[in-house]
């Protein structure tokens, strides 16, 4: 198949059904993005068989999809069946998710004689030693946690949650507080009478540093914390 084009099919009812679409414009719309459906499709025409350039007739397209408007049948190929991918945007999209699960495993563990997160190269090296087939499919957490395994023979890895005890003065207190409900969660919290506010925070152990940092950043180091048991 030329990737000037892709396609997107889908079987309904023992019916088969594929359009032909634009590589980028395809992806970007089956990824979320808002685009005019017309700008995905190369034609309208919805196919059995697009490399024999099969059309189907009306009369199964009105009794599979209850309508013969094209532009509403290839939304509903393209969100609900498989999209053809071009070798290029392959390549990048397990990039992505490669990036993706690097950062969730520098985030979610640490190395146990350290108590310290991995640098993303290193985790990054480690992973290639392992030669895991990436996934584009799956979700990253749960492919994280299939090569954390693998990874334990040639990294020490170990995932671990803690509590962060933290105190920001008055002048600083609302403007954190989203800040820090943003790396994990408040267990325990308290807004004092002169405006200062304290809490108990459960976050993943790999985040502690990124947490001192953003939070001495945000308060120019007017701020206490430390890990509790």
């Amino acid at each position: 198949m030329s990737e000037r084009y892709t396609i997107a099919r889908i079987t309904h009812d023992g019916e088969h059904f594929e359009i032909l679409t634009k590589p980028e414009p395809a992806l970007s719309y089956r990824l979320g993005k808002t685009i005019p459906i017309s700008q995905v499709l190369a034609t309208e025409t919805i196919f059995t068989d697009a490399g024999k350039g099969t059309k189907a007739s009306e009369e199964t397209l009105q009794q599979v999809f209850g309508t013969t408007d094209s532009l509403k049948i290839a939304g509903v190929i393209l969100k609900k069946g498989t999209l053809q991918l071009t070798t290029e945007q392959r390549k990048q999209l397990v990039e992505d998710k490669r990036r993706q699960i690097v950062s969730f495993i520098s985030r979610e563990c640490i190395d146990p004689k350290t108590n310290l997160p991995h640098p993303p190269l290193r985790i990054e090296q480690a992973m290639k030693q392992i030669r895991f087939s990436i996934d584009t499919a799956k979700g990253v957490e749960e492919q994280s946690k299939e090569i954390i395994k693998l990874l334990r023979p040639v990294i020490p890895l170990k995932m671990e949650k803690i509590s962060v005890e933290v105190h920001i003065p008055p002048e600083h207190a609302s403007k954190v507080y989203g800040t820090v409900k943003g790396f994990g969660t408040i267990n325990r919290e308290q807004w004092r009478a002169d405006g200062s506010w304290s809490a108990v925070v459960e976050m993943s152990a790999g985040l502690y540093g990124p947490f001192l940092d953003k939070l001495g950043k945000m308060t120019r180091g007017n701020m206490e914390a430390k890990m509790v048991k």
